[in-house]
């Protein structure tokens, strides 16, 4: 009877340990247009709105033949760097390039623009301004 509860014990333990290691397959789930490394750069992007819209009013504000309404898009926009600042998961700068348009998307100049992960808007520089196109 000793032998039997100690090879019942046994084949327990060891039927809990090949199943506890046996490897899970999952596959991400990607319910967007594009691969999953587009879907997660445009994500990163546009969390990044704020700072990115905030830079974009602060470089044009005082030039005159600047358009009223300057957008821009995340599909249009290049990541140039992410900077890692601490450890992994830790705070993190990304370098972006954005191109300001307005209309039916009439490109009107470009700037490097940096922000931190969190948010937060932290240097800008204009690269490059495009001559205004007026339609009158």
């Amino acid at each position: 009877m000793k032998f039997l509860k100690k090879l019942t014990l046994s084949l327990t333990l060891i039927i809990f340990l090949v199943s506890y290691n046996t490897p899970v397959f999952s596959q991400t789930i990607n319910e967007a247009d594009t691969e999953i490394c587009e879907t997660l750069k445009y994500a990163l992007i546009n969390s990044l709105r704020d700072p990115v819209d905030k830079a974009i009013s602060e470089i044009y504000k005082d030039d005159e033949e600047a358009p009223e309404g300057l957008i821009w898009a995340s599909y249009d926009t290049e990541i140039l760097k992410i900077k890692q600042l601490s450890g992994v998961g830790g705070a993190y700068e990304i370098t972006l390039k954005v191109q300001p348009y307005y209309r039916a998307h009439i490109t009107y100049g470009e700037d490097i623009i940096v922000v931190s992960a969190d948010g937060k808007l932290i240097d800008y520089e204009h690269l490059k301004t495009y001559p205004r196109v007026d339609f009158n």
